[in-house]
């Protein structure tokens, strides 16, 4: 009669888990990848003219984390080529989408 709740133990899940839980599990696999890793990728394969690499990339994350990722890292670069330049963020992108550059905004008592 001993031999029955040894058997039942051996049995059920959580006897299982328990026994298989003292043994160190293995390193998982790292799972997806990071935006800002997928947003560095995409950009750099369309600024090098490679759809291919491009379309690879833009399947890492959901389009909205791509999207995100892409913006932060136009962000940075604008701030960061404007301080190189010493220019506002504005002048610089503009310079960089190849717009002229702004004009003097009047105030409503100029016109």
């Amino acid at each position: 009669m001993a031999r029955v709740p040894e058997r039942l133990r051996r049995l059920l899940p959580s006897a299982r888990r328990a026994s298989s839980a003292a043994a160190p599990a293995p390193p998982r696999a790292r799972q997806g990848y990071n935006l800002f890793e997928a947003a560095a990728a995409y950009v750099v394969a369309c600024a090098e003219d490679d759809p291919a690499r491009a379309e690879e990339a833009s399947t890492r994350v959901s389009p909205d984390m791509l999207t995100f990722g892409v913006n932060e890292l136009a962000c940075r670069a604008v701030l960061t080529l404007a301080r190189e330049r010493n220019e506002s963020p504005s002048a610089v992108a503009r310079s960089l989408l190849g717009l002229r550059e702004e004009s003097p905004r009047r105030s409503a008592g100029d016109a």
